[in-house]
């Protein structure tokens, strides 16, 4: 690896982490915070992009700055399970098991749909 790899993917993830907070921002105020919906619209994006840079084959430049680097700090594995466990904490069971269940048919669905389109010919 080198110092530029480093670079590429320290810039994404500056980048990815100032847009994920930009947005959790927004969602929390325009959204109940009864359903984590900022967290799954952050994820469910970060699914289709990083999907369609693998289907796009990008060079590994742009995969470390995007795809290590931005979609790194833009989706959230952590942020996701701990919102489950406060709405467990919560007793609210239901919307853990909808929360759980949407994010991974809609992060799954998201990906392929994100390969798909980004496997098509382009001119990147």
């Amino acid at each position: 690896m080198s110092l530029f790899s480093f670079m590429l993917v320290g810039i994404g993830g500056f980048a990815g982490a100032i847009v994920r907070f930009v947005m959790t921002s927004i969602g929390k105020r325009k959204f109940s915070i009864l359903f984590p919906v900022a967290t799954l619209l952050i994820n469910v994006t970060g699914s289709f992009l990083l999907g369609f840079l693998y289907g796009g084959h990008f060079q590994q430049t742009w995969m470390l700055l995007f795809g290590t680097g931005f979609m790194g700090a833009y989706t959230t594995f952590s942020t996701y399970k701990l919102e489950n466990v406060q709405l467990i904490e919560r007793k609210q069971i239901r919307t853990s098991i909808l929360y759980l269940a949407v994010s991974y048919i809609l992060g799954i669905s998201a990906a392929f749909l994100g390969i798909t389109i980004g496997s098509y010919p382009h001119s990147f």
